[in-house]
């Protein structure tokens, strides 16, 4: 297979990278498994049913999944609370405001009265969380037991009642602590080497810059992707971002690196996908939060919607064929 760029020829399988987003430690193996078969099922829908075989088993790429999970798992963590840290909390609070005032003002927008009352409610159980002087006068503990009540309350929205991976802020809150953690850009390991460096240099291992990469990320990891990407000296001729929380003002969209934000220089095309129901998305569109690079290349964003089950989920994604589609016709374009 050879991709012709910029009047050279680049020869070579094409590589096909997943990067994952926040959760619990996962299994290298059993997730490129379930990411591929996602895909493929996708790629069945948008009409390409013979590159199921070559998704499934890595025919039409080499395929990796970046997996960096257990790299959050803290070694003698201090003052934690339901598995957030007490160092955690700021970056977290902050994330919980931004994220439940973007979604009240996207359900006022359509007129859905029932999620503007929840997601209202979740944000005065959030900001009572950020009062400091509840943290002066009860500790952590009482902190993180009133953002736990605003993200509960926020497992309330239409579509989200019935979902199967977390059922309440006790479980989704240690998770949504990641994005913060990796912004932070703390917790050396013995070399020094900070958190967010070491997942990118995860993100990054074995990739070989002659040949084509497409990248598929998912939720943080569309942050990882963002930053790994501009330090990725080899073409990229799809990215396509899932779930992803990049345009989350002061939280995020402020934080990257480099700055100002703008699509990687070797990106070729950027699809972005979010779905209604996903509450890590509170900005979707984000054409209108990144500047295009020097090849005019600027985020297209569609919406993809999956009724009453989990939405934030990578493989709930990869199974629609919008996004499956691109996938299938690049590979066979290299």
């Amino acid at each position: 297979m050879r991709l012709i760029i910029g009047g050279g020829t680049l020869a070579g399988k094409p590589q096909l990278l997943f990067v994952h987003g926040i959760g619990s430690v996962r299994t290298t193996d059993g997730e490129l498994r379930e990411w591929s078969t996602s895909l493929a099922n996708g790629a069945r829908a948008a009409g390409h049913a013979d590159l199921v075989s070559a998704l499934t088993r890595s025919w039409a790429a080499d395929t990796r999944f970046a997996n960096y999970s257990e790299l959050f798992c803290k070694k003698d963590a201090q003052g934690v609370a339901d598995g957030v840290a007490t160092e955690d909390l700021p970056l977290l609070l902050g994330l919980l405001e931004e994220m439940t005032r973007e979604l009240e003002h996207q359900a006022g927008s359509v007129n859905d009265r029932r999620s503007v009352e929840i997601t209202a409610k979740a944000r005065a159980e959030i900001q009572a969380a950020i009062d400091p002087d509840v943290l002066q006068a009860q500790g952590p503990l009482e902190v993180v037991r009133r953002a736990v009540n605003g993200v509960t309350t926020l497992l309330q929205l239409p579509g989200l009642r019935r979902a199967s991976q977390w059922t309440s802020g006790v479980q989704l809150l240690p998770v949504l602590s990641q994005v913060g953690r990796y912004l932070s850009r703390k917790e050396p390991d013995d070399a020094g080497l900070s958190l967010d460096a070491r997942i990118r240099e995860r993100v990054l291992s074995g990739l070989d810059p002659s040949r084509p990469l497409i990248v598929i990320s998912h939720s943080l990891g569309t942050v990882v992707a963002y930053e790994a990407l501009h330090v990725y000296s080899g073409p990229v001729p799809l990215w396509i971002t899932l779930g992803s929380p990049l345009a989350m003002g002061a939280l995020v969209l402020q934080r990257l690196a480099p700055q100002p934000p703008h699509t990687p220089a070797g990106v070729e095309r950027w699809l972005n996908f979010w779905d209604r129901d996903d509450i890590v998305v509170a900005r979707p569109r984000l054409e209108r939060w990144m500047n295009p690079n020097a090849s005019g290349v600027v985020p297209v964003t569609e919406r993809t919607d999956t009724r009453g089950i989990w939405t934030h989920t990578a493989t709930k994604y990869l199974a629609h064929k919008e996004v499956a589609g691109p996938v299938a016709e690049t590979l066979k374009s290299l």
